[in-house]
Parts: C-alpha cells; structure tokens; sequence
C-alpha cells in the first residue's frame, strides 16, 4: 500500500513539474517575466507609442551644418546681437528631415519668416471666390475715384490681382492647396510661416466669414508634417485694443499653445521659456501708453510672466514710432511693407539706423523684403506706389540691403500670396483674357521667386551654437 502512495505522489509530482516547466517557457518566449535585456537587435516596433514628451522637447538649430536634431534637456544659446534671441523652432523634434518628402531641399531656415494670407474662397469649396472678387478701391477723393473702375472682379478669369497663381483662383481652406504651399515654403527655405490672423468668427470684408482663425489648427497640423512653424500676425480688426489683445493672447495660449508646430523663441530679457512671436499689424493705431499696460512688466493688464505672454513685434511705420515701440513696451518692430521709400522703415535706406537703435534698446528688428509691389487690380489709382520687380533685382537690392545694412538675424519676407497688392514669391502663371493680360514671371520659371528665396535662406545665418 505504502508502495502504491509513493509512486502516485511521484507520477502527481513529475506532472505538475511537467505542467510548471511548460508554463515557465510560455511565459518566457513571450517576455511576460521582462527579463531578457531590451537590446538594439530586437524587435520592438510592436510597442511603439507616441512619446508626448519627446514631442515637446526643444530642438539645437545647427546652421553650421544645415541639420536639425532634438536634444535632450541641452537648449541652444543665440548668439543673434539685438536681443540674444533662443529660437526653439518650437519643438519640432520627432520631425525627421532626412526623411521628409521634401528633404532634397534641406532643413528650413527659421530665421525667415514669410507673411501667408489664408483668407481665399473658392467657388467649388467655398460658395465664392473670396477674395478673388475683392471690389476695386474707391480713391478718397471722388473726383478722382470717377476716372477709374468700380465693382468687384469675377473670377475665375478676371481675379484681383495683377498676377495669376499657378494653383488658379485657389480655396485656402483645401488641404491639398495647403500641402502644396507648405511644400513651396520647404523649397524656398522659410522656416516661419506667418498666418494673417483675426479672432473666432472675425474676418475682414473680402474674407469667409469664419474667418481664418478656423484654419489655423490645420495649418498647425500639416506644417508640423513639413517641418514649418508658425506664428500669427493680428490684423487690426474692428474694435481692436490692446485690452481685447490681451484676450486674444489667452485664446490663442489656450487653443495653440501645446502644438508643436507653434513657433516658440527665448528672449535675452526672458531667458527661461520660451514664448510664441506675435506680430501686430498697425499696432500704431491704439497709444503707446496703453500697449505699456499691457506689455511693460508693471502695466495694469500686463501679460509678462503670465502663461500667455509672447514675444510682441509691432509695426514701424514712421520715424517717431521708435519711441512708440520702447514706450509701448514692445520686445521688437518689423517694417512690412514691400513698396521700398513708401514708409520711413520700408525704406531700406533707413535699415542700418533701425538696427543700431533696436541693438541699443534690446530690441529685435525684422526688416520686411519683398519682390516687388503692383496693387492696381485693387487699387487702380496708386501706380505711384508700383515697384516693378525688374526680373528679380528688385528683390536682391531688398535682401541684399536685409543682410548688410541692417545685418539682419531675422528677416520677415511680404509676402508669400498677398496677391492683391503684387508681393507674392508662390508661383504665377501667364494668363490673358479678354482685354486684359496678366504679369508673370518671364522669362523665368513660375517658382523663379522660391528658389531666389532659397538662394537667400541660405546666406541668412543664425548663429546658433
């Protein structure tokens, strides 16, 4: 009997051992225990995830070496002279050039920024041909207004422009006309794609009435997939103070702040984040006193050191705004327009003067450049202000004058596609109707203006070290 227990207690012992060693390799092939070491032979790709903190992480900008690379906790110094400004290029570090569609251009230069207008409708997207159709100007004197057309434009054939784009009378709302000018962006080098911006719902007169603001989350979207970042630029809008700035400033922290692709430097006065550039156009309109309360660090309704504080660009226009700027406590001033002589800081003639007072003052200057200015599809009475584009020399006299008499760290391009006033660099297309023929590009090619861009992205350096 004793005999009979021993063996069956053997057979239930060899079983169970049979059964825990069969358990024991399953476990084992499928890592269940984690105790193979995680070697670069193996492969992991089934457990790949999204690594939100990865994303965030900034980037070393290398213009040394044309290469764009994440770092891990190590922030690049600027060595830029008017303000020591850090650009982070916001944190685009999961992006890999190398293998982007568009790496046979090269990373981006996110020292050039570019004005983008995205406020064009089509007739199949949009129900209308925003923009395109925008009504001829009426001179202020009625005299002279009589002498000249009035109405709106009909496109497709007869659009607001003295150009026709290569894309036709686009919507700006399509994502494939989107891809394709953030691809034009990559070949022409900018790095900065600067969104014409009005609050929710706002919009000017010629634009969907939604305004571009419902655009911006998908222009964030696809430029990060481009490697583009972007930066808005307040349009002076009805009512538009700097106390209705300043919400504007908490909507866009609170809707736009966390993406990637939102374009994020470090100033010298405001080294320890990095903030969003804004530009304000027309920021001359409102009192230097009141932009004070909300810019200076002590004003009533200051944003410094809040969340949504940025780095202000306003509008110089005229001489006197030099003090508008350091009164209204602005971190920097661009110049905008592309008709050379038209304003005291479009004039480049003025640009070295700007960039020792903006150096004194520890300010940014962006000086504007543009290939050219032609508004008489709009403006029918202002060729005074036309400036021919001369085959290009005019817009190698603006960047030449950019990099050595301003000596300029940032340079702000007018524009990509404000078509109506003739400053676009996207391509155009020849075109005629009847009693009437578009300019063009001839003889160059209709990308002649990106690839000029290019050629000047690349002599544009940063100085990051």
């Amino acid at each position: 009997m004793k005999k009979l227990q021993f063996k069956l207690i053997l057979l239930l012992s060899l079983v169970y051992l049979m059964l825990v060693g069969w358990l024991y390799s399953v476990l084992w092939r499928s890592n269940a225990f984690n105790l193979l070491p995680q070697t670069d032979d193996q492969d992991n790709s089934e457990d790949v995830r999204f690594d939100f903190k990865r994303l965030n992480k900034p980037l070393v900008i290398d213009d040394r070496h044309h290469r764009l690379n994440s770092s891990d906790g190590v922030t690049a110094k600027n060595t830029i002279p008017q303000a020591s400004l850090q650009d982070t290029a916001h944190q685009n570090s999961n992006l890999s050039h190398s293998s982007s569609p568009h790496s046979k251009y090269g990373p981006p230069n996110y020292c050039l920024h570019a004005f983008y207008y995205a406020w064009f409708g089509s007739l199949e997207s949009d129900g209308s041909y925003y923009h395109w159709n925008h009504r001829y100007l009426p001179h202020w004197d009625s005299n002279v207004a009589a002498r000249y057309p009035q109405g709106r434009h009909v496109p497709p054939g007869d659009i607001s422009a003295n150009f026709y784009p290569a894309l036709g009378p686009y919507s700006s709302k399509d994502p494939a006309v989107i891809e394709e000018h953030m691809r034009q962006f990559r070949q022409a080098g900018i790095g900065v794609m600067c969104v014409s911006w009005y609050p929710a719902n706002l919009s000017d007169d010629e634009g969907p009435p939604q305004g571009p603001d419902a655009l911006v989350s998908l222009l964030l979207d696809i430029a990060h997939n481009h490697g583009i970042v972007v930066t808005l630029h307040i349009e002076p809008y009805k009512g538009r103070s700097p106390s209705t700035v300043r919400k504007d400033l908490e909507y866009i922290h609170e809707r736009y702040s966390l993406h990637p692709a939102l374009h994020k430097v470090r100033t010298a006065s405001h080294t320890d984040q990095p903030r969003p550039i804004v530009y304000v156009y027309d920021s001359y309109l409102s009192p230097a006193h009141k932009w004070a309360e909300l810019l200076s660090p002590t004003g009533s309704s200051t944003i410094r050191g809040t969340p949504f504080d940025v780095v202000a660009i306003g509008l110089l226009v005229e001489e006197s705004h030099k003090s508008f700027i350091t009164v209204g406590g602005f971190d920097g001033f661009y110049t905008y327009f592309a008709s050379n002589m038209f304003t005291y800081g479009s004039n480049s003639a003025h640009w070295r003067d700007l960039s020792t007072f903006a150096a004194a003052n520890g300010l940014l200057f962006i000086p504007s450049v543009g290939p050219g200015y032609e508004d008489t599809r709009v403006r029918p009475w202002n060729a005074v202000n036309s400036k021919d584009r001369e085959g290009g020399t005019y817009y190698d006299r603006m960047f030449d004058a950019a990099l050595h008499s301003a000596q300029a760290t940032l340079i702000s391009i007018t524009s990509f596609n404000e078509w109506h006033e003739g400053t676009q660099i996207e391509p155009a297309s020849p075109k005629s109707t009847v009693g009437f023929t578009y300019l063009d590009y001839s003889p160059h090619a209709s990308d002649f203006y990106l690839e000029k861009t290019r050629q000047f992205s690349q002599q544009l350096h940063c100085n990051y070290v």
